[in-house]
């Protein structure tokens, strides 16, 4: 067995992360993979700092739809074995939404979920990029190595996993539909991996940038990491780096055990 890191961060736009800390946050990490969202670049506009770094292979899946919008990337120390860039499907290959990396020790599955948005006006997308995912990874734990689903679910799960539960059972991010996904996703065999080792722990990934939320902790839980249930014995860590600024969210992270 050997020990295995991950991190995933939604850095809500990398040139702007980048002015902010990025790369010396980059610089002080150690992890084998790192899944970023909401990119918003094309590869000319990466800041050639981070291009530089040779410690990752890094690749990246821009949204087609629309510039400066969504996008995915991925850095890894090991090559990886392959990579896909989207999980098939056109309407939500073109927003840039899922990269995955295989590996000789794992699969990992980086997702920018959609946001339902004020309304539930996109609830019904949100609702099919669930189920297609869920699809996706399923036919993946068939390659019998350890899944990691990890990036901006754009859901908070439970009650715990935001500050005001009751004033938000009507905002995206926590709309009846989306929590009865997510219940029904873990209850098919999946773990949540930061609350099955910290079940009472209250903390936050992301925080409104409208209110002063961060500087007041009023944010909620919506960027994980998800196993196989079959793989919850290699579960090391979880943790959420809530004091690493330069976005709305923070990074998420998950330690494995893997062969």
């Amino acid at each position: 067995m050997s020990i295995r890191s991950f991190a995933s961060w939604n850095v809500n736009g990398l040139r702007a992360c980048a002015k902010s800390g990025f790369c010396e946050w980059l610089d002080a990490q150690d992890h084998d993979v790192l899944l970023l969202q909401e990119v918003r670049a094309n590869l000319p506009q990466i800041p050639p700092d981070i291009l530089l770094d040779t410690r990752y292979y890094k690749f990246w899946n821009p949204a087609r739809v629309k510039k400066g919008y969504s996008g995915v990337a991925l850095f890894a120390k090991e090559e990886p074995l392959r990579v896909e860039f989207g999980i098939g499907i056109d309407e939500f290959d073109g927003e840039g939404r899922v990269i995955t990396g295989e590996f000789a020790h794992s699969i990992v599955v980086g997702a920018y979920f959609p946001n339902s948005q004020d309304e539930g006006r996109r609830i019904d997308y949100k609702v099919r990029f669930c189920g297609a995912i869920h699809r996706y990874v399923e036919e993946l734990r068939k390659f019998g190595k350890p899944v990691l689903l990890g990036g901006d679910f754009n859901v908070a799960p439970q009650p715990i996993d935001l500050a005001r539960p009751k004033e938000n059972e009507t905002s995206p991010g926590y709309l009846p539909e989306e929590r009865e996904w997510m219940a029904g996703f873990l209850g098919d065999g999946w773990v949540d991996t930061f609350r099955h080792l910290h079940p009472d722990t209250v903390k936050y990934s992301w925080w409104s940038q409208r209110t002063g939320a961060r500087a007041r902790n009023i944010g909620w839980r919506i960027d994980h990491f998800a196993i196989p249930s079959r793989d919850r014995e290699r579960l090391l860590d979880a943790g959420i780096l809530n004091e690493v600024m330069g976005s709305d969210h923070c990074p998420v992270t998950v330690t494995l055990a893997v062969d």
